[in-house]
């Protein structure tokens, strides 16, 4: 059965505004984003939803637990982060579609930190604010249940993924299959389902934004509650999306550095090539940036310089791009 929503204009708008960045950022190559970036948004998306639930950590200190070094602060605390790291390094290794995947997520995720890790709960749970009950999900015996639903939902309906994941986000949020952990398990998920789609997302840390301004979320959520419809959260969420794209687009340029750029056309393993080809990729370069790329790449044996002037040739040196990623 599909969950209630409404597709409302402002919806539509953001869909078109997302699909447009979304076009902007494979045709700028930031799809494929540098080591660097990666690991920073990884940081990103590990401290900020963590910090929704609480986690005191700094993203110095997850830095350093991801290098693997020693870090004081609560023991809870540094257990979260942990686990969270286990789970983004391993992203590729969960089906947004599938149910026990859902369960074994939780379970990484929740380890040694509450019992019953990757199991449905099996007693009532309600949301307090203050002295006010917030919300009251549904009874416990009916969470495999609508958990099953959920599932089916995400596998046959034929709603663009954009939305389905703010779908998921938010029934997960309303049915609190968990005793804890249902909310990073809402934005893991939707960051899979959104992943399936469009790679990118894995670099993309909308967690920052949510973290930022956390009333909004949790009023979103409750206005969906009060209207029986996901509407308002979907809008929310696509939001929160759009503007986390624009702030990647807005650092095209410090992103797509000299590295950056010999890093992605390594990858593209195009053997023999001249300058021209190089800024057939990349056109908002000037002559002079691709010659000093090119320079820069025969001097880190990426590739050997043949002929001078207008009759230089550039060719890729063999086994390069395992290289690549590295330096």
């Amino acid at each position: 059965m599909k969950p209630p929503y409404d597709i409302t204009s402002n919806i539509l708008k953001l869909i078109s505004s997302i699909s447009e960045k979304i076009g902007e950022i494979n045709a700028n190559y930031l799809n494929k984003p540098s080591t660097t970036l990666r690991k920073q948004n990884k940081i990103k998306t590990i401290h900020s939803s963590l910090k929704i639930e609480g986690n005191t950590l700094t993203e110095e200190q997850i830095t350093a637990l991801l290098e693997n070094k020693r870090v004081i602060g609560p023991q809870k605390d540094i257990k979260e982060v942990l686990n969270a790291i286990e789970i983004y390094k391993n992203l590729e290794k969960f089906n947004p579609y599938n149910e026990k995947s859902f369960l074994k997520a939780h379970s990484t995720l929740m380890n040694n930190l509450v019992e019953n890790v990757g199991k449905y709960r099996k007693q009532g749970v309600g949301i307090v604010k203050g002295s006010k009950v917030e919300h009251l999900a549904p009874p416990h015996k009916n969470v495999p249940y609508l958990m099953k639903d959920l599932f089916q939902y995400l596998k046959k309906s034929e709603e663009i993924a954009l939305i389905k994941s703010c779908v998921f986000h938010y029934e997960m949020e309303f049915i609190h299959p968990f005793l804890d952990g249902n909310g990073r398990m809402g934005r893991l998920w939707q960051t899979l389902i959104l992943m399936e789609k469009y790679p990118v997302f894995e670099y993309i840390p909308f967690e920052t934004l949510i973290s930022k301004d956390q009333e909004k979320y949790y009023r979103a959520l409750s206005e969906s509650d009060k209207s029986g419809k996901s509407t308002k959260f979907i809008e929310y969420m696509l939001n929160v999306i759009n503007t986390s794209i624009s702030d990647l687009l807005k650092y095209n340029n410090r992103i797509l550095n000299e590295k950056d750029r010999l890093d992605y056309f390594v990858s593209l393993n195009k053997i023999d090539f001249a300058r021209k080809d190089y800024m057939d990729i990349f056109k908002d370069i000037s002559s002079a940036t691709a010659s000093r790329d090119l320079k820069k790449g025969v001097e880190m044996n990426l590739f050997e310089k043949i002929g001078e002037k207008n009759k230089t040739k550039y060719r890729l040196k063999l086994g390069t791009t395992p290289h690549i990623a590295n330096y």
